[in-house]
């Protein structure tokens, strides 16, 4: 941590996680920086922190962009401080069968879901393994552990996202960078996830049973909790599901 107020970046922080995210690392004291295409759409959000206290600053940023991805660090530490916390949130979840998979869409999905990973924690790391110390943190899925049908875009995306994020936890780790990848097996409880499955059900008014799906609160205290850790017991990879998921 830095000896002033530290500061967390969240890339692909839309409304659902990187919101949560930003709200809990807002209440533990960080100043938060949060990345998507229209930085715009964090206006209401930037308002309810700054109602609470906090400070919270959006950037517009394409994730699969190198030269923006630089230029978003460098801006960020130069507003805020030195960036102590990295959480890659970006992610593009596309279910299609494989005879109508285009090449266009599994490029699209892999280079949102594993490149732009692989920037963010290339960056991250070009300005904490100076300083010896930082966390840098990875969204992961059901997808990163396992093949579905209508999911080789996706699944081949995370899966190689997890190995970016323990090749980079094997090279930094002895540098003193914490590097973390959160497995979240479920779906969360967004108005998306909502959406979706009702969708798929063909039921518009279905309903959820409680906890059935994960509170985005709770992704956001297991990123929390990573963050918190000692040197001495750093968690790789966490997995949270609900308790109805079947494993």
């Amino acid at each position: 941590m830095s000896d002033t107020q530290p500061v967390a970046l969240a890339i692909g922080a839309g409304d659902a996680i990187g919101a949560a995210f930003a709200r809990r690392f807002c209440a533990g004291g960080y100043s938060v920086a949060v990345a998507r295409r229209d930085a715009s759409m964090s206006d209401e959000l930037i308002q309810e922190i700054a109602d609470s206290g906090g400070t919270l600053k959006a950037y517009s940023s394409d994730a699969r962009d190198e030269e923006a991805c630089a230029q978003l660090f460098d801006t960020v530490e130069r507003d805020l401080g030195p960036i102590d916390v990295v959480l890659y949130n970006a992610g593009a979840n596309a279910r299609k069968p494989i005879l109508e998979t285009e090449a266009k869409l599994f490029r699209r999905v892999w280079e949102l879901s594993c490149f732009g990973g692989f920037l963010a924690g290339r960056e991250a790391a070009r300005r904490m393994v100076p300083r010896g110390q930082g966390t840098i943190l990875f969204t992961g899925a059901t997808a990163s552990l396992r093949g579905g049908p209508g999911f080789a875009a996706f699944a081949s995306a995370k899966f190689g996202l997890r190995a970016v994020a323990q090749s980079l936890a094997r090279e930094l780790g002895p540098m003193g960078i914490h590097v973390a990848h959160l497995v979240i097996d479920g779906g969360v409880d967004s108005p998306a996830i909502h959406a979706r499955r009702r969708a798929a059900a063909g039921d518009d008014d279905l309903e959820f049973p409680e906890d059935s799906l994960i509170d985005l609160a709770s992704v956001a205290e297991a990123f929390w909790t990573l963050t918190q850790q000692k040197r001495d017991g750093w968690t790789h990879e966490l997995d949270i599901r609900p308790f109805v998921e079947p494993w």
